[in-house]
């Protein structure tokens, strides 16, 4: 099969590379721009999409993520494959800092407080039995509450760098097209005028 390891991966190797990447993070960084940027679709569509899936990866229904970023993309007219790449701002190494930004700011914003220091008691408890009705009040209420203003935040500089970053990714490749398409009359005026 074509591109397929003659090897395949171990369980290690695959566990490994989804939370240290082979190259590094700036290369798959680099990869995911690129795919994001030679999508099909208008700058708003492809932003809009972006958005939509990094707002989604701001609420604390994790595996919902992708499910709500194509509701949020469809809703607002936004770009479904951009949506999906768009939750990968949500990973194991963003996702503490999600949760925890998301918890303090809904505890803010629902007490009006400072919230404190401290995780509610037996949270690992809660967690480790799903107590929905007990993990509702301190925990999940907030997180929902706190994910809108960051999910909409984050969202809206996705949609504007994401928006300008493929109008001028299109140009360039637009100015590319025409000196090439330039070059090739050139080449080929030359080519009739000497014989």
């Amino acid at each position: 099969m074509l591109f397929r390891r003659r090897e395949p991966a171990h369980f290690w190797d695959r566990v490994r590379t989804l939370l240290w990447p082979r190259r590094s993070f700036s290369r798959s960084f680099q990869y995911f721009a690129k795919r994001i940027l030679r999508l099909s679709g208008s700058p708003h569509a492809i932003a809009a999409g972006v958005a939509a899936g990094v707002f989604s990866s701001f609420t604390p229904f994790v595996g919902f993520h992708f499910l709500l970023a194509c509701a949020l993309a469809y809703l607002i007219a936004g770009n479904m494959i951009a949506a999906t790449l768009g939750t990968a701002i949500g990973n194991p190494i963003t996702f503490p800092l999600i949760w925890g930004a998301t918890l303090g700011i809904g505890r803010f914003m629902l007490t009006g407080v400072r919230p404190p220091d401290d995780t509610p008691v037996g949270l690992g408890h809660m967690l480790y039995h799903l107590d929905f009705a007990v993990l509702w009040g301190p925990v999940l209420k907030p997180m929902i509450v706190g994910s809108i203003p960051l999910g909409l935040a984050f969202g809206a500089v996705a949609y504007l760098l994401t928006r300008s970053a493929t109008a001028a990714f299109r140009n360039r490749r637009r100015e590319r097209l025409a000196e090439r398409a330039r070059k090739r009359a050139a080449y080929s005026a030359r080519a009739t005028a000497g014989s």
